[in-house]
């Protein structure tokens, strides 16, 4: 290109992470371009040919800075896309001998499909090559040298050149991104957003507490160094282009390099991370030596709780800045809502008069904080919706621990009216007042079942089901593990506050139970369709060993909504225990088999599990094996409980039978409603039921009644009354029990 070339403008759009385009446009002024129509994750603009090589190099919020070649309006089909590519002189940006790639973006009435759209695209690309004579190119999507920018939205068709190549928000010092990585163009927005660059003129320092692979602090060192965020880069999409111009874009670039080596020397700034994780500030570390600039970075391995403010930060201003977990799933809740407490806790205690700014993509975790927050900002995580909170910090006898209460959000105004500020306060002091309730209740049930559990030995059990209606939760104890169940909320209650008062819980349980928040797992229970209670919520094969009476038993708090043990039947299998001794025993529904294992335990001869589930079934030869039972003895079988009671032929003196509420499942013959169908699964199992012997029948339906034609063909005693533990006589409606024998003749 000549040197009149080079000052001519062209038109361009530099695309971006939705929510931060307006501070991309302020970007390109200072980078000496023309800002024109902003638009949804890009703003368009005019430049030279050196801004826009300068815009590649230093821009640290957009994606990709796209050379416009052609706008048209109006356009919907194939044939039409194709003909305004064809008219586009193509022998000026691609060389005989290069390769290229289309990205294609958007759809219309008839292109439905991106790889469709492509594809049309390239080609109007090879008509037009070949109506000038130059060969047909190649294709390459990977790394090609000429990559092309197709969008169509609307009928609006927008043709260009990628002038980035790779999206620039990968700098290349990034290897090993860890689970949900920030992006680095979102990061340098999150700072831009909190004040960094003014702050670093005040010399305030920077702090990332939970700094994981160091993002954060690398983008804010790099600002501070006065470093091009992709000057380390070795290829852009310029470079394969037949109008690029070496000696432009070698200028661009020396005199990055030259501020980068003297921002580096001149930089005081102080950037400290903090990480519990040595995988993490191992990776911080060697990002930071590919970013060029680890001695700007001091790094130190502690977690939030052992924080401690380091001697030599006496600033009385700083920035903290952090991306703490969101907690996308239910069960990473309890550690979250500790986690964000404390973290509000010591920013508050060592921190006072600075700014405290937290990306989540859960709000609801922020206001765990106990602080009001000034300003907030919508932004997106990748397709996560998320926030920008800004909270001066101000000292721990200024604020309430936590808080409950929605911070108000303003980008106009940091101050709340008065009485803004009075009825918040009396939110927050009400919503503390009943958690603390709650974490007295929890300690009262411990206290009151210790006698108990001491006579008892038992190590797994209730202490709280709904006690509160506030907080419909029900916690039950495996040894030094809580199980955490929500009860889901009616529609009458609004369910913002329903998740707020379950984090108040999940708050104040640790220090009440004395158990670590990483030991709590929760999980939201709600009317289950067929199988689903028993289907699988997640992967993690953690289980560990529970000790029932004389029984080991195999239990799991994470993978499914159920545990492998229903902690209401003890006081059955305990019964079933003391009558097996030398009896044939029959295991319907039997899930985990942990009633075969205590029948087993207590001197049954022998005994069939049935049941249909795979899974269960293993486990029920897992908890067989742990208590080291005779399978040759104990037997397990596959099946529907129906069919097998029709075609067996063997009689047991004790049977237990809990059938499910209801259940369609597949591997059924036909649905079951244990209200409907329990007379015929009864008398199925009485014809398999010896002279003398014993049906334990039991069921969770809480409204459930017997049949009464049973009674007249059976003797039957209802033991409901007797078939609770004290952690269960809150609420005798759990379950229902009955035994039936035939009657003498």
């Amino acid at each position: 290109m000549t040197e009149s070339n080079q000052n001519v403008p062209l038109n361009l759009l530099a695309t971006c992470p939705k929510g931060i385009e307006g501070l991309l446009h302020d970007e390109l002024i200072a980078l000496g371009a023309t800002p024109g129509k902003t638009t949804v994750a890009g703003v368009y603009f005019t430049a030279s040919q050196a801004i826009a090589y300068r815009v590649c190099l230093w821009s640290r919020l957009a994606n990709r800075v796209i050379l416009t070649l052609v706008r048209e309006s109006m356009i919907d089909t194939a044939e039409q896309v194709r003909d305004v590519v064809a008219r586009i002189a193509w022998t000026q940006h691609l060389a005989p001998g290069k390769t290229l790639a289309v990205d294609f973006h958007g759809r219309s009435e008839h292109i439905r499909h991106t790889r469709f759209g492509a594809q049309t695209v390239k080609d109007g690309i090879v008509d037009a090559l070949q109506l000038a004579g130059q060969e047909r190119p190649n294709v390459d999507t990977k790394t090609p040298h000429l990559r092309v920018y197709a969008h169509l939205h609307r009928m609006n068709l927008t043709i260009g050149l990628d002038l980035s190549g790779e999206s620039l928000h990968r700098r290349g010092y990034r290897r090993d991104v860890g689970h949900a990585p920030l992006k680095e163009n979102l990061a340098a927005a999150l700072l831009v957003r909190a004040g960094w660059p003014e702050r670093l003129k005040a010399g305030e320092p920077l702090i990332d507490p939970l700094c994981g692979a160091g993002t954060l602090l690398i983008e804010a060192a790099m600002m501070a160094a006065d470093q091009a965020p992709n000057l380390n880069r070795e290829r852009f999409g310029f470079h394969g282009w037949a109008g690029h111009d070496d000696l432009v874009w070698q200028e661009q670039k020396r005199e990055a390099e030259a501020r980068a080596s003297i921002g580096r020397k001149r930089c005081k700034a102080q950037l400290l991370g903090f990480d519990q994780s040595p995988a993490a500030l191992t990776a911080a570390k060697s990002n930071a030596m590919r970013a060029g600039i680890p001695a700007l970075i001091s790094l130190h391995g502690q977690s939030l709780g052992q924080l401690t403010r380091p001697d030599a930060l006496t600033a009385e201003r700083g920035l903290l800045i952090t991306n703490p977990p969101y907690g996308e799933r239910l069960g990473e809740l309890p550690e979250l809502v500790r986690l964000y407490a404390q973290l509000g806790e010591k920013a508050k205690m060592l921190f006072p008069g600075w700014t405290l700014a937290v990306f989540t993509g859960n709000p609801d975790l922020g206001h765990r904080l106990g602080m009001r927050a000034h300003k907030q900002y919508a932004l997106k995580n990748g397709a996560l919706d998320a926030k920008l909170l800004l909270m001066d910090v101000e000292g721990a006898e200024h604020q309430p621990v936590a808080s409950d209460t929605k911070p108000v959000y303003s980008e106009s105004s940091a101050v709340a009216t008065p009485g803004e500020k009075a009825s918040e306060e009396q939110a927050v002091h009400k919503n503390q007042d009943n958690a603390q309730m709650f974490a007295n209740r929890l300690i009262k049930n411990q206290k009151r079942l210790k006698k108990w559990l001491k006579q008892s030995g038992e190590t797994s059990y209730r202490v709280y089901d709904a006690d509160m209606p506030e907080y419909a939760l029900a916690v039950d104890r495996y040894g030094d593990r809580v199980h955490v169940q929500e009860y889901a909320a009616p529609s009458s209650i609004n369910p913002a506050q329903a998740q707020k008062r379950l984090y108040d819980a999940l708050e104040v349980m640790p220090e009440a139970l004395g158990v670590d928040a990483s030991k709590i797992y929760i999980k939201r229970r709600e009317r289950q369709a067929g199988s689903a209670q028993y289907q699988k919520r997640a992967a993690s094969g953690e289980r560990f060993e529970v000790q029932e009476g004389s029984a080991r038993l195999w239990v799991n708090l994470r993978d499914y909504l159920d545990t492998g043990l229903f902690l209401d039947h003890r006081p059955v299998r305990r019964m079933l225990g003391e009558m097996a001794a030398g009896k044939r025993f029959l295991n319907l529904f039997c899930y985990t088999a942990t009633a075969t294992v205590q029948a087993a335990l207590g001197g049954a001869s022998d005994s069939v599990s049935v049941d249909m589930s795979n899974t269960y079934l293993e486990w029920a030869k897992d908890n067989f094996a742990l208590n080291k039972l005779d399978t040759r003895l104990h037997r397990v079988v596959r099946d529907d409980c129906f069919r097998w009671l029709e075609t067996a032929n063997a009689e047991f003196d004790l049977i237990f039978m809990d059938p499910p509420t209801f259940s369609n499942s597949k591997k059924m013959r036909d649905t079951l409603d244990v209200q409907r169908d329990h007379p015929r699964l009864v008398e199925l199992a009485m014809a398999r039921l010896a002279p003398g012997g014993t049906l334990v029948f039991s069921n969770n339906q809480r409204r459930f009644k017997l049949d009464e034609a049973l009674s007249e063909h059976f003797a039957v005693e209802d033991i409901t009354g007797r078939s609770f533990d004290p952690d269960f006589q809150r609420r005798t409606n759990l379950h229902h029990v009955f035994l039936l024998r035939h009657k003498a003749s």
